[in-house]
This record gives C-alpha cells, structure tokens and sequence, in this order.
C-alpha cells in the first residue's frame, strides 16, 4: 500500500508531507460520499492511483484535521473534478455501498430465533478465522464466498438460512503482539476483530451479525468451562505429568504443530521437551466411536484417512522381555513393547525404548551413561513429527544392556533412539530389521544382526537389501528352549499362535493399542479461558467452582511477560489467585494454566443456534432443529485436530443430551490455496552471467533474481527473457506471505474493481478444493464480463461515463431459443452451485450473456430470471439490477428459478434428404419443422440444391423427423412449385 502511495506523487492532491508518516486506512474510504461516487467506465493505471490519493486525503483530513476548511474544500474541488474524468466499467463504487447499507439496515439475513421449522434448514459454517493484524488477503474470501453463494441460493430455495460468523480470538499471536508492543491484547484483539468484520461487510457476505460471537467473550468462554467441568465429573479432564514441547523464550507449552525443526512456529524460539504437571482431556476414551463414525461423513476422503491414521487403531500384542545382568541372568525389571506383528517375534535382534522412557535412566551402564544423556539432550529439543518423518537419517545411542528374547532365549541390545516416541505403545519396540523399514535402516547403520523370519511366497527376496515388510510363510521361527514353533505357518496363523503362546507362559497378552494419545490441554499462557479449578493450599486437592459461579473472568492484568520459570503469567494475580474454598471454608488457590486456543473453536457452531442463552450452552428444541452443520467450509490444515477435537467434544455432550446428533458436521470441504502471482526467476554464475535454468550445475552456487515480468516471454512451454530467448527462467507461484512481498490486499482489488468482480473471480479461477494462482489480469476479465452484463441491461454509458437510470427497452414475448438458452443456463448454474462447481457456473452465465447480445429484442422475463441467477455470485449489481427493473424489495428471498425440462430437451434432428428415392444428404431442422420450412432449408443447402435447381417438383414426400423425399417431374420448371 505504501508503495501505491508512493507513486502518486506526481498529482496535485497529495496530503501535506508531514502527515505521510501516519497509519493510513484506505479500505473505509469507499464507503464515503460523494467523492468517489461518481462515474464509470475502464481504469487506467494514473486513475487508479488518483482515487488511491483521494482515499487518502478524505481519511486523513478526517481523522487528523489538519487542514484548514478552505484547504479542505478546494482539495475536495479539485478531486471532484478529476473523478469526472474517471469513467468506470459500470459504477460498482456507487452500488456495493449501497446495497450493503440497505442489508444492514433492514436486517436482510437475520435468522430469527423463532422460525417455521416445518421449513428445511440449511447450516453453513466457515472455520472460525483468527482476527490477525493484518487482516485478510485474497485467499481468506475463497471459502466465505462459496459458502456464501450456497447461503444465497438455499435462501431463494425456501430454506431457513443459518450463516453466521465469530471469532476464535484467544490465543498466542495476540498474547506475543501484546508482549512486544505493550498494549494489552484485548485492545489489539478488538482492533483485529473491528478491522476484520468491515471487511468482510465489504465483500457483501450474507451473515448474520446479530449472531455475532467471540471466544474472548465472558458470555461465551462461561460455557467453554462449563464444558470443561463436564468433562471433569466424568473422569475425562485430569492432570498427569508429562513430557511436554516447553519454549522458554514464550514461557508456554506448545503443541506438537507449533514446533518446527526443534523451534517454536512463532518467533523461532528453542524448544524443549521437559516434563510437567499439566491438565489432560481423555480423547482416547472416544477413539473406537472417533474412528467408527468416520464412515457415515460426507468429507473428503483424504480428511477422513488423515484422522483414521492419526487415531491409528492397530491390533498386536504387548510383549515382556526381561533385563539380564552382566553375568547373563535375568534382572527383576522388565520391558514391555507393543507390536502389531507378533509372527515375527524370532526375527527380533534388538529393543529401542525412547528417550524419556521411564527406565531409560535405571537400565544403562556407566560407561555408557554419558553418551546416553547427550543423545537424551538433543532429541528433547525435537518435535514429535521431526522424531518420526520416515526420510530423516535415524539416530540412537547403545545402552550397554541387554534383554532375553524369551522365544529363543536369546540376550539382544537395547538402545535409545528419537525415532521411537515415548508417547506411543509402551515407549519401547522389538527391532524386527528384515520385516520393518526404519529398523532395517538403523540395523545397516549400526551393524547390528538382520534375521529374516518370513518369506515371500514363491519369490527369493534378500532380507539385507532392503526389508520385507508383507506376509508370508514363517521361516526360522522355532525353539526348543521356549517350545514354540510357527514355522511353516501364515503370517495370519502365526500371530495367533504366537499370542496364545504369550499369554499360556505369561511373557505377554493380546492388544489394541492407538497412536492417539490424551489431549494437552493447558497453556500457560495470559490470553486464554481461565481452567475453573482450585486448589486448596494445605492438601493440594484440586475443587471445581461451583458452575453457578460461572464465569470465571480472566482478570485484568497489565504485566503478562512469561516468568521464565514455567509459572504461568496468571501467577502475577496474586489477589484473583488467593482464594477460599467455598466448602472447607480452607484457603486456596486458583488455576494458573489457561485453556488452548482449540477449546473455544471446539463447539462454537452450537454457540451459532443461540448466541444469547445466559440459562444453558444452547436450547434443546433449537439445536434438534439446526443440527449437524450441513456444510463446513475450511483449509485442509484443520483436517486432523481442530475437527478431530470438535467431534471429540461433541461426543461428549451428546452422551450427556446436551445435542441430538453424533456428529457435528455433515459435510466438510477444504478449499485450495490461492497463491501469490507467478514469480519469475533468473541463475547467476559466480560470475554474475545469467544462465539458463536448463544448464543449470548442481555441483556450482549460483544467486538467483526475479525478473519483473514485462522482461519475460513463454517460449512453448518455457519461459525466457525477452531480450536473450535461450536464458530459460524459473516460473513458480508461492503461498501468500509477507515475507515474500506477495500478499494482495482485498481492499485494493474491491476499489479498483469492485467486491462482486473478487468474488466471481475468486470462484472462476478454478476447482473450489484446488489450489490456484492470483493473477491481476483474470480478475479485469471477469469484471469485463459484469460489465457486459451491466450494460446488456442499463445501456452503455454517455460519453462523459455516467449511466442513465432504469434500463433499456425490455419487451415482447421470449421466442423459444431464448427460453431454451435461458433454462440451460438455469439448469447449469443450480446444478454446479450445489455441486460446488462454482466456476463451471459462472461459464455457463458466460455463454447465456454471449448468446443474449445476439438477440434483436430483450424480454423482461427473461432478464430478471438471469438476474437471479447471477445474485448469489455478485450480489450488489444483481440487487441494482432488479431494483431497476420495477422491485422495491431485495430479491434475497425471490425464488430461485427452476429449469424447465421441455427446454432442456435436444429440439433438433438430422433430416436425410432423398432425391427421386436416393439419398443426396441431410438438414438439420427442429424436431417441429413443417414440410415447407423442411424443403426451404434443403433448397438452400449447398449440396442439395443442384439436384433441385431448375427442375420441377412432381410431389414430395416427407415425414417429420425421419426424412423428406423429393420426386421431380422431367418438366424444367422453376424450384419450388408443383
């Protein structure tokens, strides 16, 4: 935005130079008459910059007051005059604002609380955004207008329309924000929320802002501790001691997520793993109904994979193997490993238990004790997903124990190795290296036995190339010392025996084990729900606050820097944390740990169907009504934990009847990314000469520099400089970032085009669930098309680019091309809308305008069905169109329009032509074509009438739809008469 600024200092309307410095917010200038409400037509570059300069001094002068009144005036001359000059495409400027205000003032999609439930309900939800600073980029409205175009047509369709939205506003980006900047993050959070929702107002999204809530809200977090406290009485919310991603620069626990190679997501600060105290939620307690239910769900099938796998049910055995002493005997401690492959128990040539296995510090011997420590040191600074990436080098460390492999009687190694994870199984495996991948690759590195113990069927396999890891044929597999024997057997028949075995000698048992672990669930942390637990001083017992108490506000606290000893910043209340146990009457003190960001997003939706119920969570009659969410619109990246946890909480209340359903989401769809711009690249040698990414050395560093892209041409399927075509560049769209300086702003787009050409380009510019790349000259097509359509309608624009009111000349009676080209329209259009096809849509609006600038007259009805049609993806001129067209009303609730199959029927046929009995070509006519209009069409044809010119007809023959047949006299006469 500042550099827009920048460039426009060639104009006479610039703001005083001292006021440059100041924060400036162009995004609320267009909603000010009269200055850039005037008139209309195509942007060039000088008049875009004009109405950036304009939208500048009108906020400035409004907000600083600095200039004089005569100052003011003249300025707001001058810039009147240059906005005669700027003729618009079609006056969106005027329209969006318009319209916008008349939505808000007449409430248009407000969802009563009391509604005709003999209606349908339709429940679309997008994912709760995170107010940030920076407010949206163009990839936030990709979702909220595809779940804003269904809000749109189901509202037409005669359905009760639940579309809200709120904010998940609690978390670390804001407590960070405030830390460094010194203003507390409720002022910053309300900021972001203000600068988020007038953006959204400004895109024309169909919500309900009285529904309006935020998990900062006391009235709302009252029941996400309610919540808690359930969860508390059933035994599913408890504390325990666990190993935990500690960042002492953030003073908080972070999630496995927040943690990128070894460092916290934000800021970039060391990571830690070290054990505390922290509240647990029992998640696994719900794994078999988590995974199950998966089934009946309307989402992609890759989100619903992502959760089975991250729930990761398996099927195996617990196995003991017994410690022994230097002298071979065996040791009272034992170590217990989970495997799902018990059939290749003889195959096992080691253990590895984790770094924060339990025993870990009891079983290794002195001489190995230091290295041991120093392996244990370098894996706590490693995420969990680091730990366990299947193309990471593996790492461990000899423990100098041994255990006896109770099978065989064998004494193996033990070591210690990151890419087991204490929180998985037992903490500890069986190394099987000739059937598992990871062992496999840390048995070659560490020279440590490979044993192959089942075979292919019918195929030689080489156990020290690489591992087996399918069933087969046992091999190897039998002992006298422990009397088992499974050779010969099936992998299948050989676990069972092998289980049986376990459990008939006491070396083990059958289980199901999960890769789901107990959900983390307290931060620690300032800007988050209070846990509304106590504990009181001289026993310690932790007591739930009575929930007539709720809520438990979080207090207000000016200093709220981490402690730096792990004390949450809570701690530094010391009046909100004394407190008495309501009864024992005993001192006590409050918890100090803060809820995660995820609890508020957990059950938000329900919060949707009553936002204004101080008695209960949510009113039972209204819930049964609105439940499940019909369709919830989110990225990809919430696919496993945010709706994971939320049907994990969901669950719960349903098992209590707080909700009637079993699922919260009936249909979930992620939408693609979009990314920035095509950004072209160039190689230079250590010379500095350019070189052509086709000759590019692995072996030499080269420096790489974008090249602006009016230096680049395509070259087939390449890209090259223009000035020297055998330099072949890099072309490559990244992700949104400010770092990357390729972030485009909504605000801008909406002013130079307007927010109906955002929307319909967001939506043309591909698949809705792919992802897709910003370009600046897609979005002037779509806008052209608007304007067709603007002008197919209202007429073209004077020449000073003012358009007149009303329309044109709407009249007569639609001919039945146009009612057919009208209802393939209509049929296309609803069908690829409910099928989220959006750009397969907004094609088919393409081709009917394309065929309507052919036709010689424009009926009304006709016009004011397509404008239907076209209203829920460009709302404000649709609305400005059917007001023109007589309707005093918002057509939000007209019907939207039905395709009428007679129309949508082929009408015509393929008419072979016979000459005297033989055949001489075809016509195309309409399935009703008379004998006449039939014999006109083939006199006219290139082919068939030098068989007819000049000669005379005796009689024809002709049956419609299946042929006509000519029969000429010898008489030569003229063609055409009998």
């Amino acid at each position: 935005m500042l550099a827009q600024i920048q460039t426009s200092t060639q104009l006479h309307f610039l703001p005083p130079p001292p006021l440059l410095h100041r924060r400036i917010s162009i995004s609320s200038a267009r909603h000010r008459p009269p200055l850039l409400h005037h008139h209309h037509q195509k942007f060039s570059t000088s008049s875009r910059s004009l109405r950036l300069t304009n939208c500048i001094n009108l906020r400035i002068n409004d907000k600083v007051g600095s200039a004089s009144g005569d100052e003011v005036d003249e300025e707001k001359e001058n810039a009147s005059k240059q906005e005669k000059q700027v003729k618009r495409a079609y006056p969106f400027h005027e329209i969006e604002p318009k319209w916008q205000r008349y939505w808000e003032n007449n409430k248009t999609f407000h969802t009563p609380d009391e509604i005709d439930t003999a209606k349908p309900k339709f429940y679309v939800l997008d994912m709760f955004p995170y107010p940030s600073g920076a407010g949206l980029h163009v990839g936030h409205p990709l979702g909220y207008t595809a779940t804003d175009i269904l809000a749109r047509l189901k509202r037409m369709q005669g359905f009760n329309v639940l579309h809200p939205m709120g904010w998940d506003a609690f978390g670390l980006p804001a407590e960070q924000y405030a830390i460094e900047t010194g203003t507390h993050p409720k002022i910053t959070t309300l900021r972001n929320i203000n600068r988020f929702r007038s953006q959204l107002k400004s895109l024309g999204f169909s919500y309900d802002w009285d529904r309006e809530i935020s998990t900062t809200e006391p009235e709302y977090y009252k029941w996400t501790q309610w919540i808690f406290l359930q969860l508390l009485k059933r035994g599913l919310a408890y504390q325990a001691e666990v190993p935990v991603n500690w960042c002492p620069a953030l003073g908080t626990v972070l999630a496995n997520e927040e943690v990128i190679d070894g460092v916290s997501e934000r800021g970039g600060h060391p990571v830690i793993r070290k054990p505390m105290r922290q509240w647990m939620l029992k998640i696994t307690a719900y794994a078999d109904r988590l995974l199950e239910d998966l089934d009946d769900l309307d989402w992609p099938e890759s989100v619903k994979e992502m959760q089975r796998n991250w729930i990761g049910r398996s099927e195996g055995a617990e196995l003991e193997f017994c410690l022994v002493d230097t002298n071979g005997l065996e040791r009272d401690n034992k170590i217990i490993v989970y495997t799902t492959r018990p059939d290749t128990i003889f195959g096992a040539t080691y253990l590895v238990v984790a770094p924060e296995h339990v025993l870990l510090s009891s079983i290794v011997s002195d001489a190995q004790r230091k290295q041991v420590e120093e392996y244990k040191e370098i894996a706590s600074r490693k995420s969990d997903l680091e730990r366990t990436e299947l193309q990471k080098e593996k790492t461990g460390v000899f423990t100098g124990c041994y255990a006896r492999n109770a099978a065989n009687g064998k004494n193996i190694p033990i070591w210690v190795a990151d890419y087991v994870l204490g929180s998985y199984g037992t903490g500890a495996i069986m190394a099987v290296p000739a059937h598992d991948t990871r062992d496999h690759e840390f048995s070659l590195k560490y020279s440590i036995p490979i044993c192959g113990v089942v075979t292919p069927d019918n195929v030689n396999f080489s156990y020290f190339e690489k591992a087996y890891t399918g069933e087969g044929t046992m091999i190897n597999s039998s002992s006298s010392i422990s009397g088992l024997d499974i050779n010969g057997l099936s992998s299948k028949e050989a676990a069972l025996r092998v289980i049986e075995w376990l459990e008939k000698t006491a070396n083990g048992i059958k289980k199901v084990n999960y890769k789901l672990r107990d959900w983390l669930f307290a931060r620690q942390r300032y800007w988050g729900e209070p846990i509304p637990v106590i504990f009181v001083d001289d026993t310690g017992e932790g007591i739930p606050i009575p929930e007539a108490e709720l809520p438990l506000a979080l207090p207000e606290l000016d200093e709220f820097t981490p402690t730096g000893t792990g004390e949450p910043p809570l701690s530094k209340a010391l009046s909100w944390v004394k407190t008495i146990d309501p009864l024992s009457g005993k001192p006590a003190r409050r918890e100090t740990n803060t809820m995660p960001q995820w609890a508020g997003s957990c059950w938000y939706y329900l919060r949707f169907m009553d936002p204004k119920n101080s008695k209960e969570l949510v009113d039972k009659e209204k819930e049964m009504y609105w439940s499940p969410v019909d369709v919830y619109v989110g990225g990809a990246e919430h696919a496993v934990l945010h709706l994971l946890y939320a049907r994990f909480w969901h669950k719960v209340l349903y098992d209590i009847g707080v909700v009637s359903t079993k699922e919260p989401f009936k249909c979930v769809i992620n939408q693609g990314i979009i990314l920035g711009e095509v950004q072209y690249m160039a190689y230079r040698d250590p010379d500095g000469n350019l070189v052509s990414a086709d000759s590019v050395d692995a072996i030499i560093e080269y420096s790489q520099e974008r090249i602006a892209d009016e230096k680049v041409m395509k070259s087939g399927d390449s890209f090259v400089l223009k000035d020297n075509p055998n330099i072949r560049l890099i072309a490559r769209a990244h992700k949104m970032s400010k770092s990357r300086g390729n972030v485009i702003n909504p605000d801008d787009v909406v002013l130079e085009y307007g927010a109906d050409s955002l929307r319909l380009y967001e939506m043309f510019m591909g698949p809705f669930r792919d992802s897709k790349t910003w370009s600046t000259s897609g979005i002037e097509g779509v806008h052209r098309f608007l304007a067709r359509v603007w002008r197919l309608i209202v007429g073209s624009p004077s020449p000073d680019g003012k358009f007149k009111d009303g329309t044109v000349n709407l009249d007569g009676k639609p001919s039945v091309e146009q009612l057919r080209c009208l209802h393939r329209c209509i049929d296309k259009v609803t069908e690829e809308i409910e099928g989220t096809r959006f750009n397969t849509g907004i094609s088919a609006m393409m081709e009917f305008i394309n065929a309507a600038y052919k036709w010689d007259k424009l009926p009304k009805s006709i016009v004011e069905t397509f404008v239907l049609l076209l209203s829920p993806y460009a709302p404000h001129v649709a609305e400005e169109l059917w007001s023109r067209l007589g309707h005093s009303t918002s057509l939000a609730y007209e019907p939207f329009p039905k395709a009428n199959p007679t129309y949508l029927k082929e009408s015509t046929v393929v008419l072979p032509v016979q000459i005297n009995g033989k055949t001489r070509g075809t016509i195309q006519v309409e399935e009703a074509c008379t004998e006449e209009d039939a014999f006109r069409l083939a006199s006219l044809d290139s082919k068939l009438s030098k068989f007819l010119a000049g000669k005379s007809i005796k009689k024809r023959i002709y049956v419609p739809g299946k042929i006509l047949n000519v029969i000429l006299d010898t008489q030569n006469i003229e063609v055409g008469q009998r």
